[in-house]
């Protein structure tokens, strides 16, 4: 249940994901930042659901690990 979320969420989805579609990584967003639950959402126009272009993978890293060394201190 949405009301239950307490936890930082970082969202990373690629738009041409077939698995899972982008509308619901941008609903799970929408739905922590209206209960106030820090997150953030990498989209990634160009990949599918796993990151495999070398500048994006390079980019996904650098804010995953920004993401824990904030949140997971």
């Amino acid at each position: 249940l949405i009301k239950n979320w307490d936890t930082p969420i970082l969202i990373i989805h690629g738009e041409m994901d077939y698995r899972v579609p982008v509308d619901q990584g941008m609903a799970a967003f929408n739905a922590a930042q209206m209960m106030g639950v820090p997150s953030k959402i990498l989209l990634f126009p160009d990949e599918n659901h796993w990151v495999l272009k070398p500048q994006n993978s390079v980019y996904w890293h650098r804010e995953f690990f920004d993401w824990i060394d904030k949140w997971c201190r």
